[in-house]
């Protein structure tokens, strides 16, 4: 028997193979499955089953392309009847108690609602002496290393409903489990599917009953704590939700973007309303860059920031170095993004070579912040918990996720000065500002961790 788990940054997200006898069963695997096909094939595996612990939101999921690439069975949670979201491709139902039988091992479905109501987790039972022993957990995102799942995704007078159901998942439907299982989650700190997660990316259900204060609390405390505590909704997530109920496209399916010359880009420009995706590094997307353009950086938050701040339902062009223009388009296509119809061929020099018109966003050092503060208007666009932790005097705190819709309460006449932790929100922050015209924008370089670093005063919490 052997678990493999596979990691994606930024989304913080946890799949799992598990194998035994050379079959295998996927649970929540990410939209670009090739890494899991590469791993069965280096493992000499057949993959049997597909499943997934609930209908994702925070990322497209790749059960439904994965089974058919293998011809493995598709098996999904059957306690998705009368609710807001169902899975509509075609499956095999799995409901409370059922178990899937590979090699020398069977996994068990456990009913675990609360983060949405169809969630299942999968018991790992491992051939014992006599019986089949429970090894495992695959909590999904019910239950986490240091933290619970956030039961809010549906809303209006669901959240009670399924703060309500977490509780009992967590004091009925585990309960019988020893603390020796290990538990292993659907993500680790960094996602927003839950709130004070563990850098552990796996613990035991020993270890949890001990550490978390969540499950000494009675039913009523729970369930205001659980809802108190929960992260920004990003507001792609009901989006996700839909597809995953559907079945995202295979990413195979999904056309390549083109290399476009400086000309033909610009013509894309003109012809139709596009979004100018730049994934460039702050500090150069400051220096120079095509008006009007967005700055996400490449890296382990484009999946984030791009499905929270992006039109799906709009043309995308890409700038950025030759190297960042592939793993660009999987981080959007995870999220759903697919409408990425091109890039710019050689990157932002050849724009700059061509004369075509730039625009730059200033990067201020944090002395320049401190010296010009009082007579600017500062944006902070960190979270609610790292404002509360220290933020500049007098300045007005809008988490980046809200930018754009509280654009009327900046004040147009004063120069913007933008902050966030290091320097990569508030780019974001800056280019958006930029794009909904205006005209005076700075960016502060380092963020609150530079700033601190220069043990500059801080203003009242």
């Amino acid at each position: 028997m052997n678990v493999k788990q596979f990691e994606i940054p930024g989304l913080s997200q946890y799949a799992y193979v598990i194998s035994s006898e050379g079959e295998a069963i996927v649970i929540d695997p990410i939209r670009d499955y090739n890494r899991y096909l590469e791993y069965a094939e280096k493992q000499g595996l057949t993959i049997r089953y597909v499943t997934e612990t609930h209908i994702h939101a925070d990322f497209a999921s790749g059960a439904a392309a994965l089974a058919t690439a293998t011809g493995a069975e598709l098996v999904l949670s059957g306690h998705d009847e009368g609710e807001l979201y169902r899975y509509a491709m075609p499956h095999r139902t799995l409901r409370d108690g059922e178990e899937l039988s590979l090699g020398k091992i069977k996994v068990r479905a456990i009913h675990t609602p609360g983060h949405t109501p169809e969630h299942l987790s999968f018991l790992l039972l491992g051939e014992g002496t006599d019986t089949f022993e429970p090894t495992a957990l695959f909590s999904g995102d019910f239950l986490f290393a240091g933290s619970l799942g956030r039961p809010d995704l549906l809303g209006g007078g669901e959240t009670q409903r399924l703060a309500r159901e977490l509780y009992r998942s967590v004091h009925e439907r585990i309960a019988m489990l020893p603390d020796e299982v290990r538990v292993c989650p659907g993500h680790g700190a960094g996602s927003l599917c839950g709130s004070g997660m563990s850098d552990q990316t796996e613990s035991t259900l020993g270890e949890e009953r001990r550490t978390q204060h969540l499950f000494r609390l009675d039913e009523n405390e729970f369930v205001r704590e659980i809802l108190a505590s929960a992260p920004p909704l990003p507001t792609y997530y009901p989006r996700m939700k839909a597809l995953n109920s559907s079945g995202a496209v295979d990413v195979h399916e999904v056309a390549s973007p083109k290399p476009l010359s400086p000309g033909q880009f610009n013509l894309h420009m003109k012809n139709g309303h596009v979004t100018l995706l730049d994934l460039r590094r702050p500090e150069a997307f400051g220096g120079a860059h095509i008006p009007n353009a967005i700055n996400i950086g490449a890296g382990q938050n484009l999946s984030l920031w791009a499905g929270w701040l992006l039109d799906p339902e709009t043309q995308i062009l890409l700038i950025g170095d030759s190297g960042t223009i592939e793993e660009a388009r999987l981080s959007l296509l995870r999220v759903g993004l697919d409408c990425v119809e091109g890039y710019l061929a050689k990157g932002f020099p050849t724009w700059i070579e061509s004369g075509l018109p730039i625009a730059r966003t200033r990067q201020l050092s944090t002395q320049e912040m401190h010296d010009r503060a009082s007579s600017v208007e500062v944006v902070d666009v960190r979270s609610d918990q790292e404002w509360k932790a220290g933020h500049i005097a007098g300045a007005k705190h809008i988490m980046l996720g809200d930018l754009t819709k509280r654009l009327q309460e900046l004040q147009s006449s004063l120069p913007l000065y933008v902050a966030c932790g290091s320097g990569y929100r508030s780019n974001i922050a800056a280019s958006l500002l930029q794009q909904a015209g205006f005209t005076d924008v700075s960016s502060m370089a380092g963020g609150m961790m530079a700033w601190n670093a220069q043990h500059l005063p801080l203003g009242d919490v």
